[in-house]
């Protein structure tokens, strides 16, 4: 079992910036992709970006590109998402999610196998 404990969501305004983190901890786990997904009410979960966790490849959703970035410290399994240029569309809960293997495309929820608990970010114009 993997337990992810994100943080750094926050209210802030627009243009502002903010840092997410989640932490991935357990026994003898394996990661092989990392995702940041955000949902905003009554829409579904979508990617905002991924990484590659062998190769530290990026991968991010058109809305965010330029203005998202995803790192991770691969020693301290921990991955991050610096957004800036917050805008109010922007506004979600935000979650982070590990795949242990290949399953389907790295945009599909259905390729993850564990998820944190999510964290607000809301984007005030």
């Amino acid at each position: 079992q993997v337990q992810l404990v994100e943080s750094g969501g926050a209210l802030v305004q627009a243009g502002d910036s903010l840092r997410l983190s989640c932490a991935a901890s357990g026994r003898a786990f394996t990661i092989y992709d990392m995702g940041w997904f955000r949902q905003a009410p009554g829409k579904e979960r979508e990617i905002v970006a991924h990484i590659r966790w062998s190769t530290s490849s990026t991968n991010y959703a058109d809305s965010v590109k330029g203005r998202f970035t995803i790192s991770a410290d691969n020693a301290k399994n921990t991955v991050y998402l610096q957004m800036n240029s917050l805008k109010p569309e922007d506004t979600a809960v935000y979650y982070c999610a590990v795949a242990g293997q290949y399953r389907f495309y790295y945009y599909s929820p259905r390729h993850y196998d564990y998820w944190g608990q999510g964290t607000q970010v809301t984007v005030s114009s």
